[in-house]
């Protein structure tokens, strides 16, 4: 028996110490094709600093096998010694037989820094030497999925399902097909190929994305079939919860939607999108004040967020709380911009604190988004009718007039102002 198969007997075996000194003999004793077998073997077992110490010895042999460099740049990638990985593939001339297999390591390497246009750059040049090679293929679709670049992952995905090739390292190609089409809004096409895919064979993601799919399709009852199951199988998967919710709001199940997004709060009380939706549907639910519970917490989460802010003032202003408001804005307003809508949710909070000044300021800045608004027109016609400033006043009359012409009563108003 070789000290190889020894020192794999006693390492199964866990007699590490015992395995040590095999080991050393093996290095000693054993013929190249034993040690190359050694060190795969016990790579694959975890132990990765001696498959580099064999490869190392290995190497000191034969300088100018370029298959040792590559081995020693991945097992120095696994210890997070990328310089030391580098070097190795530096090594590795362009003519060699192996050069294309370093090219495709060292685009691993860059994709895992974060320098993803020289991994990208590494990936086009093997494909270039072996434009035939599915492997190549492969790793660049992979590469461009990763990086969301979905319309090129999608062209290399189906050159290789049209040859034949379904699977690559244990992963499916039609569900990345089909993921890549849900991504860039091709949702037919993504259909044809997710539903190809036996539920079984279905991970969390794909499974949310098949239920995307059919939400965007309009398929509300698929869909609402399809992100339960995601549910049941993987309750902790936040993000169904708002899109199982609206698939039910447009199929006017809007109790059964407050229950959906409810649920949604349970498993993850710090989304602020999902107390958006919770207190979005408490409204269609005429459930006004859980509505604004679900706004502030979600405003608490996430102040930054102009939809939920915005949707936390214009609670206040349709209940008439104008105090509330001012010192929800009066909070954000110097640091922010604040934007037209904003501005005239502040206007009529001023508006009622009987600051007329600052009311005429955000009634104005309202103005360069919101003259085609008849509402806001219509506020701050009155407002300037109010204030007792006529210019402004038939100003914004007008353009309302142009807007909405059968408002006998603003139309009296504004000839009444003709006659002063």
């Amino acid at each position: 028996m070789s000290y190889s198969k020894t020192a794999l007997d006693q390492l199964e075996a866990g007699q590490i110490d015992d395995y040590k000194e095999s080991l050393k003999k093996a290095l000693a004793n054993d013929s190249d094709d034993m040690l190359y077998s050694l060190a795969e073997e016990v790579y694959s077992l975890g132990f990765s600093k001696d498959a580099s110490t064999i490869y190392e010895h290995l190497a000191q042999k034969y300088p100018e096998d370029d298959g040792l460099k590559i081995n020693l740049a991945e097992l120095a990638i696994d210890d997070d010694h990328d310089d030391q990985a580098l070097n190795y593939l530096s090594q590795v001339a362009p003519d060699s037989d192996e050069y294309v297999r370093s090219l495709m390591v060292a685009a691993d390497l860059y994709q895992t820094q974060g320098m993803f246009e020289i991994s990208e750059q590494k990936l086009l040049a093997a494909q270039k030497l072996a434009p035939d090679e599915d492997v190549i293929k492969f790793a660049l679709a992979e590469f461009y999925f990763t990086t969301r670049n979905y319309r090129k992952a999608i062209n290399l995905y189906l050159d290789l399902i049209k040859s034949g090739t379904l699977e690559m390292s244990a992963v499916n190609l039609i569900e990345r097909l089909g993921v890549s089409y849900a991504e860039i809004g091709k949702f037919e096409q993504a259909l044809g190929y997710l539903e190809q895919i036996k539920p079984i064979h279905m991970n969390s993601d794909v499974k949310f994305e098949l239920a995307f799919t059919y939400f965007n399709l309009k398929e509300y009852q698929k869909a609402i079939k399809a992100f339960q199951d995601l549910r049941d199988s993987d309750p902790q998967y936040s993000s169904l919860y708002p899109y199982l919710a609206d698939a039910y709001v447009n199929l006017k199940r809007v109790d059964e939607a407050l229950k959906a997004i409810q649920e949604g709060i349970s498993i993850d009380q710090f989304n602020e999108k999902i107390w958006q939706k919770a207190g979005q549907i408490a409204l269609m639910d005429n459930e006004d004040e859980l509505a604004l519970t679900y706004f502030k917490k979600g405003h608490e989460i996430a102040p930054e967020d102009v939809e939920l802010l915005t949707l936390l003032s214009d609670w206040y202003i349709a209940h008439e709380r104008y105090s509330d408001n001012l010192a929800l804005l009066e909070a954000v307003s110097d640091e922010h911009v604040v934007d037209a809508h904003l501005a005239y949710n502040l206007a009529q909070s001023y508006q009622d604190a009987g600051n007329i000044k600052k009311a005429d300021q955000n009634y104005e800045l309202a103005a360069h988004e919101l003259s085609d608004n008849p509402d806001f027109l219509k506020h701050a016609a009155l407002f300037y009718r109010e204030a007792g400033q006529l210019e402004p006043e038939r100003k914004y009359l007008k353009k309302y007039l142009d807007l909405v012409p059968g408002d006998i009563e603003m139309a009296s108003m504004y000839e009444e102002d003709q006659d002063l």
